[in-house]
């Protein structure tokens, strides 16, 4: 299975999450699995492409061109696909990928979980998504969308197409099925 990975690529991260990054990609590696990520070696980004890497794992990296200098791009990426824009990365992610996992991040991670959460309710793809948070950066979000969901402002559904999870063998669990 090839798993994509949404995470932070910013600086100042909490090393605990840079190393439960890296837990990911190890666990990601040592399943059989490979990586497909934004292309970067920083921060969080990083951290999971190392640790798939270093237990076996392909790493698939799709970056935009704009952003190769900015993110850094990895050098040590089995692939890396540059694309023009913002839009063609996400593309490429989700056509490439078999499934997803969204790590504690920001507003660019925000996106791109949101747009393959609507993309899988909209039929137009059927992976797996998992939301794997082992530090409730993501509870108030979750507060926010049961908010949304028992105001009826969400159709019927959609909540549960999402697997909430805190550790990395329940996300694999949610994605793999095993």
């Amino acid at each position: 299975m090839k798993i994509s990975v949404y995470c932070s690529s910013a600086p100042d991260i909490d090393p605990a999450l840079i190393d439960f990054a890296y837990e990911l990609g190890k666990a990601i590696g040592l399943g059989g699995h490979d990586l497909v990520w934004g292309g970067a070696k920083i921060s969080m980004m990083g951290a999971v492409a190392r640790g798939a890497r270093d237990h076996g794992a392909k790493t698939i990296g799709v970056i935009p061109r704009a952003l190769v200098d900015r993110e850094i791009q990895d050098p040590q990426a089995s692939e890396l696909h540059l694309v023009d824009t913002m839009r063609e990365r996400k593309a490429l992610i989700e056509e490439l990928a078999d499934g997803f996992i969204a790590l504690p991040g920001g507003i660019g991670t925000l996106e791109e979980f949101f747009e393959i959460w609507v993309g899988r309710y909209l039929e137009f793809h059927a992976k797996p998504i998992a939301v794997l948070d082992p530090v409730d950066a993501f509870g108030p979000l979750k507060v926010a969308i049961d908010h949304l969901a028992s105001h009826k402002l969400m159709k019927s559904g959609q909540s549960q197409l999402i697997s909430w999870t805190t550790q990395v063998d329940e996300a694999l669990s949610a994605l793999t099925g095993r």
